[in-house]
């Protein structure tokens, strides 16, 4: 395990056609019209810097993780790595599995969820039947424990929509906890949501084995005992407290 920009933040693995890398909670995925701080440009520049590389990185987004979600994320370091993996994931070859600590109790111990997801601008919400932005989406889940009135869930994607997770969920009736926009009834400090990206499997686009990454659940996490002794923090607000520089 590398560290990454910051001890304690990992990079899982690297190669000329892979970066999975650490993200979390509080950063942004990618740049948007905010010009803040973004695992992809804060990856281009370690990439830089590490390799001594003149001019321009290339580093191509294939999936992204919600702001207020921590866990693992794979970019593509070359352009046909980046067709490859998103050929992967358009059919469905790209495992990708988290951990949710939720409240109250799904309606089984597992099962799957299925519902249609709307997507119109920003705004995404269930609907009862498909509509022209309205797509089928789907998930299966384990209830691996319960305490307190609230449950560990772990998920795995089999489609991929905007706020998917989180809206099934809170449509069964329990909402991720922290996520106060789909339900939670509090916000967590520093506003992140007890979502992990545990766990994610990819082909190699060039040598065509699968391999597989899997990050522990990191320091605050609110659910005691999954953490490791090198997990790392949970918010990026931590990382900016510690002097954060690159």
């Amino acid at each position: 395990m590398i560290p990454f920009l910051h001890e304690g933040w990992p990079v899982f693995f690297e190669d000329n056609h892979l970066l999975v890398v650490y993200k979390p909670a509080g950063l942004l995925s990618q740049g948007d019209e905010t010009g803040e701080a973004n695992l992809l440009d804060l990856s281009k520049a370690w990439i830089k810097e590490r390799h001594h590389k003149p001019g321009r990185v290339f580093l191509g987004l294939v999936h992204r993780l919600d702001r207020p979600v921590a866990g693992a994320m794979v970019f593509a370091r070359t352009s046909k790595a980046a067709a490859r993996l998103s050929e992967q994931i358009r059919n469905r070859r790209m495992r990708k599995v988290y951990l949710a600590v939720v409240e109250g109790r799904p309606p089984s111990d597992e099962g799957r969820l299925v519902h249609f997801i709307e997507r119109r601008e920003r705004a995404v919400r269930i609907v009862p039947h498909p509509t022209p932005h309205g797509r089928e989406s789907r998930l299966a889940y384990r209830v691996r424990d319960a305490a307190g009135g609230r449950s560990l869930v772990e998920i795995e994607l089999e489609t991929g929509r905007k706020h998917q997770i989180r809206l099934q969920l809170s449509h069964v009736g329990c909402p991720i906890v922290g996520d106060v926009r789909y339900g939670a009834p509090r916000a967590l400090p520093s506003r992140p949501i007890a979502l992990f990206a545990s766990r994610i499997a990819v082909q190699h686009p060039t040598r065509g084995e699968m391999l597989a990454f899997t990050a522990s659940p990191p320091q605050g996490w609110p659910w005691p005992g999954l953490e490791t002794p090198d997990s790392p923090l949970w918010n990026w607000d931590e990382y900016l407290k510690d002097g954060f520089k690159f």
